[in-house]
């Protein structure tokens, strides 16, 4: 017999061309699929009240007797109402349906049924617009719940239901639970079976909790599987072996001492490439915790152990300024470094690119610092030992993918410094080790910070020069390029004016409610701010200038040149100024905390006191969310500590799409049918540790098919496991 994977919808009863269509629009072109499409939500039907008893805000149940014939009525063109009456002990209720004429014969008078919908009240009648209807039979009332599916053009309540319920007795005849017995009486979890059947058709709020357990389980367990699986497939391969690891030369080099936690994350490093399998590390700390030092340290490692390394940076601004800290230092240790950008002139690029692959040790670089232009064809490595990324989030799919292929061969370490909640970093990073560091070096200052509104302009304006006047340098930050890209609406006063006066205002007032501020806008604003602050230097740069122009400007305001410098997000990460105080950020609303973060630790790197204002455009009207968001800010300078309240008030995909990362490897998303990061976390957790114990005793899943087919489903296949 077929699996269910195998089986199309289009072999369900009733399901043509066009309904195969409308499930495959919401992601349904099998069985399995289908049983796996779960409801959006539930209604409890099973408090049925009179007529008399309903409220006018909610929906409510209540059993009908028909008391009329059904009559059609065709209103206009496309449009037609089918209307009948139906009461009970307490009052005659007008119930209509709008395009459903099939329905004519469906509500014989005298019949009884259970309408769900809302009720309204005008004088001493009741109406009803489009209930569901359900016969009633005393002896057997129809469930309590009835599922709430999410639907595409061409889809029903009904028709799903009917579906799902026309493939229930296939699951428990013909699908194998994936999740191995041991794993399920481990953690007292039902059987697949009795899951899949009440998460369609609870029959108590007991059964869907037990039913909902296992499939939330069953979405991190598989996601772990598949990606321990992948880390599995990696250290199959064959790494550099560098036994050599002590880094005392390179540390009586440093101006500072090395915190507890960069001495932990380098023993780390050391530990992992001492094996002969290809280390998988990412670093994960807080803005300025010292994260380079411990990649210097593994390059050194690399290096002296007779391997080369490359450094890959998302932006040539971060790759030069590595570039300008490392190279200096390095070289007082004998190791050679080139940078390689999009900017390198193509003969200097044939220059690095042949001393990579040189056979003599004297004429070759042993360390490359670029973008992705260390992507490219014939950028290779003679005696490729360590790749390092940093900022990993930022770099797209495809481009992790190309340095993955590129160096299987090599060990790997990412370096990320935007702060990541433990359940969000094990479903991200869940293939790699991972060493946090959570101390911040030695004389790192707080940098203050402080909610404002549009009312403080000119005491912000005046603050801006004070910081100026006194040696320091200015970052604003705007979420616009140009006005363009501002958020604009206007109300269509013609379409309202159908309305009566009062309907009108109503219209206005929840527009002007709904409208966002105008969003500040980098061009526009230095000029403006230029005019205001006569006599100091405003320039401004963003992310679609040509990267000549970008570095140049960069530049200067390093240099100190520039004194105010108004921008976008583009100097989120890496920019390293020690004399920037003062930081302001535009419709700070609009950002997530995390990236605020970010953006706060450009300040406070020197030895002068800094600041950072956040300046609402909502003027007084900010959410409860945003506004406790914001004032997150003002009280809490930890950064893992942050990112938790991000991710519980914003969810895991607003915070991904702010970090940059809006694409994860399950389906293309982070996105789980059932399951919460952070309402499901110690589930999550547990969930993670037994999928790592499993893989750990059978890596490929030859011994538990139905899991490994499971997972598959949820991951790519490349050879004999999942990839």
């Amino acid at each position: 017999m077929k699996k269910l994977s195998e089986i199309p919808v289009s072999n369900l009863k009733g399901i043509g061309r066009v309904k195969a269509q409308a499930y495959a629009a919401a992601g349904v072109h099998t069985l399995l699929d289908l049983i796996y499409y779960f409801p959006r939500a539930y209604e409890n039907r099973a408090n049925v009240i009179p007529l008399s008893a309903t409220e006018p805000d909610g929906k409510s149940a209540t059993v009908l007797t028909v008391a009329t014939e059904p009559k059609i009525a065709n209103v206009k063109r496309g449009m037609s109402l089918l209307k009948f009456r139906a009461f009970d002990e307490s009052g005659m209720c007008d119930i209509t349906y709008f395009n459903q004429n099939y329905l004519k014969d469906k509500f014989p008078v005298g019949s009884a049924f259970r309408f769900y919908g809302k009720v309204e009240k005008k004088k001493s009648k009741y109406y009803m617009t489009s209930p569901a209807a359900e016969p009633w039979v005393e002896s057997t009332p129809p469930p309590p719940f009835c599922s709430v599916y999410r639907l595409s053009d061409g889809l029903s309540q009904k028709q799903i239901a009917q579906n799902v319920e026309e493939i229930l007795p296939l699951v428990a005849a013909t699908y194998e639970d994936p999740l191995p017995h041991s794993v399920r009486a481990e953690h007292n979890l039902c059987t697949i079976h009795f899951a899949l059947e009440h998460i369609h058709k609870p029959d108590s709020y007991r059964n869907l909790a037990i039913a909902k357990k296992r499939l939330i389980f069953d979405e991190f367990f598989l996601f772990a599987t598949g990606l321990r699986a992948q880390s599995k497939h990696v250290q199959r391969y064959t790494a550099p072996t560098c036994p050599d690891s002590d880094i005392s030369p390179l540390t009586s080099l440093l101006p500072y001492e090395l915190t507890g936690a960069q001495k932990r994350t380098i023993a780390d490093i050391a530990s992992d490439m001492k094996k002969g399998e290809p280390m998988s590390r990412i670093v994960i700390g807080d803005v300025g915790c010292g994260k380079t030092a411990c990649a210097t340290a593994a390059i050194y490692i690399a290096v002296k152990n007779g391997y080369q390394a490359a450094l890959m940076a998302p932006t040539e601004i971060l790759a030069n300024q590595h570039y300008n800290d490392l190279a200096p230092l390095l070289s007082n240790l004998g190791i050679k470094c080139a940078l390689l950008t999009g900017s390198t002139t193509s003969a200097n690029k044939r220059k690095i690119r042949e001393a990579m692959q040189s056979e003599d040790k004297s004429g070759r670089v042993d360390v490359v610092i670029g973008t992705q232009a260390l992507l490219s064809d014939g950028v290779d490595f003679i005696k490729p030992g360590l790749v390092i990324t940093d900022e990993q989030h930022r770099f797209g799919v495809n481009q992790r993918a190309t340095l993955s292929e590129k160096n299987q061969h090599t060990h790997v370490l990412v370096m990320s410094a935007t702060p990541i909640p433990r359940s969000l970093a094990l479903v991200m990073y869940g293939d790699l080790k991972m060493s946090k560091i959570d101390e911040i070096p030695p004389g790192r200052q707080r940098v203050d910070t402080f909610l404002v509104d549009e009312s403080y302009r000119a005491r912000l304006d005046s603050f801006i020069k004070k910081q100026v006047d006194e040696g320091g340098q200015v970052y604003i930050v705007c979420p616009a390029v140009e006005e363009t890209e501002n958020e604009k609406g206007e109300l269509d006063m013609a379409a309202i004016s159908i309305f009566g006066e009062e309907m009108q205002a109503f219209a206005i007032e929840e527009f002007e409610r709904k409208q966002k501020p105008p969003l500040k806008a980098a061009v526009q604003y230095a000029k403006e701010l230029s005019e205001r602050l006569e006599g100091y230097p405003v320039a401004f740069v963003h992310g679609k200038m040509k990267t000549a122009q970008k570095d140049q400007i960069m530049r200067d305001f390093s240099s100190g040149e520039i004194k105010i410098l108004v921008s976008t997000t583009v100097i989120e990460v890496g920019v390293n100024v020690p004399s920037a105080s003062l930081m302001i950020v535009e419709n700070a609303e609009r950002f997530g905390l995390s990236q605020l973060h970010q953006l706060r630790g450009r300040v406070g790197r020197g030895q002068r006191k800094s600041f950072c204002v956040l300046v609402s455009g909502a003027q007084g009207k900010l959410g409860e969310t945003a506004r406790e968001r914001l004032k997150t800010m003002c009280t809490s300078y930890n950064g893992f500590e942050i990112a938790e309240v991000d991710l519980k008030l914003r969810g895991p995909g607003d915070f991904l799409s702010l970090t940059g990362n809006s694409s994860i490897r399950q389906s293309g998303t982070l996105t789980f049918s059932l399951a919460d990061m952070c309402e499901d976390s110690d589930l999550m957790q547990k969930a993670f540790t037994s999928a790592h114990n499993f893989i750990e005793q059978d890596p490929t899943l030859e011994s538990h098919p139905p899991l490994k087919e499971a997972a598959e489903r949820m991951f790519t296949v490349r050879g004999d496991v999942i990839s």
